[in-house]
């Protein structure tokens, strides 16, 4: 259930940061667990963070594989559910189970004081005696320094900020990033505009194996491509410098497609991009599908490694008692960054929590 009532001070057991799929998966599980805990998130709805992606977007998982604890996904097996219908299902399913959530609380900064958290927001101050941050991996756009350095004239945007055709100018489009979301907002370009997607794309999945032998294949990823196997610790390094492997699309689409598929861009001449082969781009518009870097600063506590990313095990903060992740990359198997594979995350640390 919603409640946007705003308090001054409200004090819980469990405040879980983000009403995604991440944090309602650790609420339905300590619901269960009959613990005392509250889901807070700066959106106005739930669903949103999918609503506002671009508009063509489907999921690239199918839709069997898509639901959360306890709630199947409502569709016919093999279907990819749209970004709306994720974002509904998310809605319906936090009603289902009556999760104790509340919107449009945006948290401003994350603090100890006296052995207690201390969360400072739009709405008042939380206190609660352990923090689930289940705000995502995707915090801020990373998008190289060079791009600065780029013709003022070219219209440059990250794809979380792409919605559709309309979004950018007329004239050639250059996508820079070949992972998942650059090659699909790339095909979607491509019916109105010249496009050219830069960058080698990452390898694919065949659909096969999900269509058919998806029951295998899902346990396969599930259960072996984790860290505890020596083939699962090195596709995360893989994963994480290099991003997820395709699903559903390929290069091949971008062929059928008439897109140009360029190498990688390496830096900027005469204020045009410039490729790791010397050639030089002339583009009006670029979308930059990059990736995102994470952003922690809001936390006044030290959680972080080198890179940025949280020091944890399994989602169990290392560093701070009391303290837990849910919905990182990787957090313990490639599954971990999909719908159907975060609720695994969410059980192991509501379980720790209610332990």
């Amino acid at each position: 259930m919603e409640n946007n009532n705003k308090l001054s001070e409200q004090k819980y057991g469990t405040i879980i940061i983000g009403a995604g799929q991440a944090g309602l998966a650790t609420g339905y599980y300590l619901k269960q667990a009959g613990e005392d805990f509250i889901i807070i998130d700066s959106s106005v709805q739930i669903g949103d963070s999918w609503r506002q992606r671009w508009d063509t977007l489907r999921l690239f998982t199918p839709s069997q594989y898509d639901g959360l604890p306890g709630m199947k996904f409502p569709s016919e097996r093999n279907k990819f559910p749209d970004k709306n219908e994720m974002a509904d299902y998310l809605a319906t399913y936090s009603k289902r189970f009556e999760l104790p959530v509340q919107m449009g609380v945006k948290v401003n900064r994350l603090k100890i004081n006296n052995s207690i958290f201390e969360i400072s927001s739009s709405s008042g101050t939380y206190y609660s005696e352990r923090v689930v941050v289940a705000t995502g991996t995707n915090p801020l756009p990373k998008i190289p320094k060079f791009a600065n350095e780029l013709d003022s004239n070219i219209l440059q945007i990250h794809s979380s900020k792409y919605r559709n055709p309309n979004s950018i100018s007329g004239g050639d489009t250059l996508v820079v990033g070949a992972g998942t979301s650059g090659i699909e907002i790339a095909l979607d370009i491509s019916k109105t505009h010249k496009t050219y997607i830069a960058g080698k794309p990452t390898f694919k999945i065949p659909d096969f194996l999900f269509n058919y032998t998806g029951g295998l294949y899902w346990w396969f990823i599930s259960n072996i491509i984790t860290e505890k196997t020596p083939i699962g610790k090195k596709a995360k390094k893989k994963i994480i410098k290099g991003g997820s492997p395709l699903i559903r699309i390929s290069a091949d689409d971008l062929d059928s497609s008439g897109i140009e598929r360029i190498p990688r861009v390496s830096g900027v001449k005469n204020g045009m991009p410039e490729l790791e082969d010397g050639r030089v781009i002339r583009a009006d518009n670029i979308i930059w599908s990059t990736g995102f870097k994470p952003d922690f600063s809001w936390i006044d506590l030290n959680i972080t490694n080198g890179t940025g990313w949280p020091l944890m095990k399994r989602g169990v903060s290392e560093t701070v008692k009391g303290l837990y992740f849910v919905g990182m990359l990787f957090q313990f198997g490639l599954t971990s960054g999909l719908i159907g594979g975060v609720g695994r995350d969410a059980k192991y640390v509501a379980n720790y929590i209610a332990n």
